[in-house]
């Protein structure tokens, strides 16, 4: 397994619409390889998730990592996951908005709104079907690196910059408003 390069904003990869991947190549080393890097990669820079194109691979291939519920401990959202050729439906008009970072744009995070409940089909790193339905902060992740499939990024989804900030600067933020100081 390696850590593989993730594209930065410029890099024109990141504009570009994914190919589908052939489902007779999924369980193939190629893919295989590609899919255990991914992980490798996203688990070194602290993602949620991570599409192919991020990593210079212009494939319809996204991951996302275990999403711990944090109102139950020991229990998850939703668990670590291989989306090959999603397809997304939504369920709902009703949206949800987090505030949003990418491993293709670092430091930075914005206010963004999704749909909060969503339908993927797509098949999954043996290459067999898969449709689940999947609501709030994991459908947020979910419609987040499908967008990276089609070249949208989350600024694309912003409906302004009003909440684009620098990291550092909303973790301080976030952490005065918890303890109730002024920032």
């Amino acid at each position: 397994m390696a850590i593989l390069k993730v594209a930065k904003l410029g890099h024109p990869i990141l504009r570009q619409v994914a190919a589908p991947i052939p489902p007779d190549q999924i369980t193939g080393p190629d893919i295989q390889r590609l899919i255990a890097d991914m992980f490798e990669t996203m688990e070194e820079y602290g993602g949620v998730g991570l599409a192919a194109p991020q990593v210079h691979q212009s494939v319809r291939l996204l991951i996302t990592e275990d999403i711990p519920d944090p109102e139950q401990e020991g229990e998850f959202l939703a668990r670590r996951s291989v989306a090959i050729n999603p397809e997304i439906t939504f369920l709902t008009d009703e949206e949800v908005a987090f505030y949003e970072g990418c491993l293709s744009i670092p430091d930075f995070r914005g206010q963004v709104p999704r749909i909060r409940r969503i339908r993927v089909r797509g098949l999954d790193e043996k290459g067999r079907a898969f449709d689940r339905e999947i609501e709030g902060f994991p459908a947020v992740v979910c419609q987040h690196e499908i967008d990276h499939l089609n070249g949208v990024i989350f600024l694309d989804r912003m409906r302004g910059l009003s909440t684009l900030a620098y990291q550092s600067e909303f973790d301080r933020f976030r952490a005065a408003s918890a303890a109730g100081e002024p920032s």
